[in-house]
């Protein structure tokens, strides 16, 4: 595998710099001094906030963008061996690089890396560290998969040696990561185009938790079954968080909740446990018990980290989520309007529990399935989760990487939550929801668009923005 050399600036092209991870990747180098270009379909912010530091940035992937001066390539996962941008590299005998391979060896580079990884949950649960971190002047880098507001977007280039980053287990990317401290926040299916089943998953994120040294730590859900099974073997050590005192398997949890308790948005307060019978007040302004879990796993690694505990609890209170995660959008005709990035079974009933703590008359949810894989391998959990919405509306699958709709469509889904006697709609153009929705939608209501894709436009469109 090429080496980067940090001590010898290069020049680095970035196909698909325009991804979320990739731009703050092409950030930290051009910080390094290297000489950072890189190419992307169509404009975006990120593109133009990479433009706005002076990397060159191609829209539109072609042959000629890779020229003789280029040092190394790095490619996305999305980037297929027919890209013309792959070819050419290859044909020019150009090291190449996946983003995973260049973010380890970025790893390398500080003395605590941590990784935050897990099927749901990452980018809160980075953003609450970061937060911490922030709060308590320890100088981090970081690469959070999402826009923080607090660093006015998604990468951090700090001085000291704590690296924080996501930790994605799709084409066991996190297998190229030098971590010293692991985060496994739960483990489930999901990324069937890739992954066999649920034990190829779960082995995978056992060899996860085994690039750990002895002298770091894996802080584990400890709700996740057969747990050990997934920490067998390891020489680090091990710190488990979980709903109640005991996990899965009857063991006992280093860090967990009791008295929870929600304000009239669904912010929750709680009483949290930790080793050494010590019990603190926590309260969040994000809504949902999955946030307490993502908070509970975030201050477990505050403790490791020696920060104080009422930094914690005062950075833990000013998060106010990053983009995507129940962000309030507004008001229109007395409908309050939430965007959300659940886009799996499990997020998507964490998503709507946590808005049946917030006062409202009729919760409406428009949903944007993810891939055609995804929907397929979980249409009947989708449905299911789907139908504690008191109205639900479909949008066309969102396709990202797939060509192949495996004969599945947002009308398949449709007839699965009516099968279960749930009332479902389904539209295929933006225009004709919003329309439907503006003549739907009373005062006191509250609207939830959500999906991976471009859902988001929706509430923005209505909202005017």
């Amino acid at each position: 595998m090429y080496q980067i050399d940090f001590s010898h600036p290069s020049r680095v092209y970035f196909a698909g710099i325009g991804g979320i991870s990739m731009s703050g990747l092409a950030e930290i180098l051009a910080d390094a001094g290297f000489q950072v270009s890189g190419s992307d379909r169509v404009k975006s912010s990120l593109t133009q906030t990479l433009e706005a530091r002076g990397i060159s940035v191609f829209y539109g992937q072609r042959r000629e963008n890779i020229t003789d001066d280029i040092d190394c390539v790095v490619f996305t996962s999305a980037i297929h061996k027919d890209n013309p941008e792959y070819i050419a590299a290859h044909e020019k005998n150009i090291p190449c690089l996946t983003r995973a391979e260049l973010l380890g060896q970025i790893m390398k580079n500080y003395s605590t890396p941590i990784a935050v990884s897990g099927t749901h949950g990452k980018t809160t649960t980075t953003s609450m560290i970061s937060e911490i971190l922030l709060c308590a002047d320890k100088d981090p880098t970081l690469s959070i998969g999402g826009m923080l507001k607090t660093i006015g977007g998604n990468i951090r280039v700090g001085k000291s040696g704590l690296f924080v980053t996501e930790a994605c287990e799709y084409t066991n990317s996190f297998l190229s990561f030098f971590p010293k401290i692991g985060i496994i926040l739960n483990i489930e299916e999901d990324h069937l185009d890739f992954f066999k089943d649920i034990e190829e998953i779960r082995l995978s994120f056992h060899r996860f938790a085994r690039l750990l040294p002895a002298d770091g730590a894996l802080i584990i859900n400890g709700d996740i079954p057969r747990l050990g099974e997934i920490i067998q073997g390891l020489s680090c050590r091990v710190i488990t968080f979980g709903a109640h005192s005991t996990g899965a398997d009857g063991g006992p949890m280093d860090y967990y909740p009791s008295r929870i308790e929600h304000d009239e948005w669904g912010h929750p307060s709680f009483q949290l446990h930790s080793p050494g019978s010590c019990v603190r007040e926590f309260r969040l302004q994000v809504p949902g018990d999955h946030n307490v879990s993502n908070a509970i796993a975030a201050a477990a690694l505050a403790d490791l980290l020696g920060i104080d505990s009422a930094v914690t609890a005062k950075a833990l209170l000013g998060f106010l989520g990053t983009d995507r995660r129940f962000e309030y959008k507004g008001k229109i005709g007395g409908v309050t309007i939430i965007d959300d990035y659940a886009h799996h079974p499990t997020e998507i009933t964490a998503t709507l529990k946590a808005a049946e703590n917030i006062s409202h008359n009729t919760l409406w949810c428009v949903f944007q399935p993810h891939t055609y894989s995804r929907t397929r391998a979980f249409l009947k959990d989708f449905a299911q989760a789907l139908c504690l919405a008191d109205k639900v509306v479909l949008a066309d699958i969102y396709a990202a990487r797939e060509t192949d709709t495996l004969g599945i469509s947002s009308d398949t889904l449709k007839k699965e939550i009516e099968a279960l006697g749930h009332e479902c709609f389904y539209f295929p153009s933006f225009d004709e929801i919003e329309n439907f929705l503006l003549e739907n939608c009373t005062t006191g209501d509250l609207l939830i668009t959500m999906g991976a894709g471009d859902v988001h436009k929706i509430g923005e469109t209505l909202l005017g923005m």
